[in-house]
């Protein structure tokens, strides 16, 4: 049965129609049967039924109540649930050790909110294959003192290993989209370390690219830190913030950390 629903462009849906490019998406997937998978949104179900057929524990999460019925029909049994997937609490369908495969067509224009939801709950999160434009793709693997380098790529560098799998032609979506797209692989890391708060280390790179031209000491200035006086760090408050390492934004961010228990 093969169905169709209308996509709406509130939703950012731009459904997966070729059959070739699925079949690629699902072997970087790799469903294994001892696996749990969450799909972000499935839309008509273009990847869900080799995911729900091939996994122990399948769970996808669907905004739009058209495509839930239609899924429902096609997979009897299967495990959706109606929310707002940045709303959703993936704590609630997962057991105290389970980490999920997380697989989806995600909507470009909340790329970089489900990045940091999953990063929030990467306990439970084992890896993550996503679509998304291509441009920001490129921006998830951005290597220092390049425009593609900015808060997500730094963000990622610290949480995950990060896979930019293929480019993907519009020809292949219904509608087609304005971009290009292209197939991300997260592979968040099991031993991370955790003598850093998250939460300041995020903000400490968002308070870093905040004036993304001007030098450090600038950005940080007229961030939520502007109160801290950055002069005792052993880092070079004119450079600009792409110009800066992993490291030494752990630097900034562990100072910063200080800061705040004092």
């Amino acid at each position: 049965m093969n169905e169709k629903i209308n996509p709406i462009k509130s939703l950012g849906q731009n459904f997966l129609i070729d059959r070739n490019i699925v079949q690629k998406i699902i072997a970087e997937i790799n469903p294994q049967p001892e696996d749990s998978v969450l799909e972000i949104g499935p839309g008509t179900g273009a990847i869900t039924f080799e995911l729900a057929e091939k996994t122990k524990r399948f769970f996808a999460v669907e905004i739009d109540r058209r495509a839930i019925e239609i899924l429902r029909r096609k997979i009897p049994g299967i495990k959706i649930i109606h929310a707002d997937f940045l709303k959703f609490d993936i704590r609630s369908i997962a057991s105290e050790n389970e980490a999920f495969k997380v697989a989806g067509n995600i909507p470009y224009n909340i790329t970089s909110p489900i990045i940091f939801k999953l990063i929030e709950n990467r306990r439970h999160v084992k890896n993550a294959v996503l679509m998304m434009q291509h441009e920001v793709a490129k921006r998830l693997n951005g290597k220092m003192n390049t425009k593609d380098y900015g808060i997500l790529s730094v963000v990622l560098s610290f949480f995950a290993d990060v896979k930019l799998c293929f480019k993907i032609s519009p020809n292949v979506f219904f509608p087609k989209p304005r971009v290009h797209s292209a197939l991300i692989r997260i592979d968040f890391r099991r031993n991370h370390a955790n003598d850093i708060d998250d939460r300041i280390f995020i903000d400490t790179v968002k308070a870093c690219f905040g004036n993304r031209r001007k030098t450090l000491k600038n950005s940080l200035s007229n961030s939520i830190f502007g109160s801290y006086n950055f002069e005792p760090v052993n880092i070079d408050l004119n450079k600009r913030a792409e110009q800066l390492s992993l490291e030494e934004f752990l630097l900034l961010a562990k100072f910063i950390q200080r800061m705040k228990s004092q």
